[in-house]
């Protein structure tokens, strides 16, 4: 794979992880920082590791399962796994300032 390949399917998988929604929150798992890395392989095999706000999250089978169809979906993508960890914890730094200025955090 190409370096502008491999940056511009980087980029489709960021795009669609930003579509993913935790119901109970009004802003996406990207921006929430639950998303600790997006690996692409040179098959275009990608592998997610993220996390939740907590561990015992309801809505977890849910929004692993959007993460995992809205990858496959980006042209090209041969694979997806998604690994859950909770290692580093998740903690309100995580996310970017606009989540945090969305839920009245600034």
């Amino acid at each position: 794979m190409q370096p502008n390949e491999f940056l511009q399917t980087e980029e489709a998988i960021i795009a669609a992880l930003k579509t993913v929604y935790d119901p109970e929150i009004p802003v996406n798992i990207y921006d929430l920082g639950l998303i600790y890395s997006v690996d692409v392989d040179d098959e275009k095999n990608v592998r997610i590791d993220m996390t939740f706000t907590a561990p015992n999250c309801p809505a977890a089978d849910f929004i692993i399962e959007d993460v995992r169809m809205k990858t496959e979906a980006i042209d090209g993508v041969r694979s997806v796994q998604v690994n859950m960890v909770f290692e580093p914890e998740w903690n309100r730094d995580m996310m970017t300032e606009e989540a945090k200025l969305e839920l009245g955090m600034l």
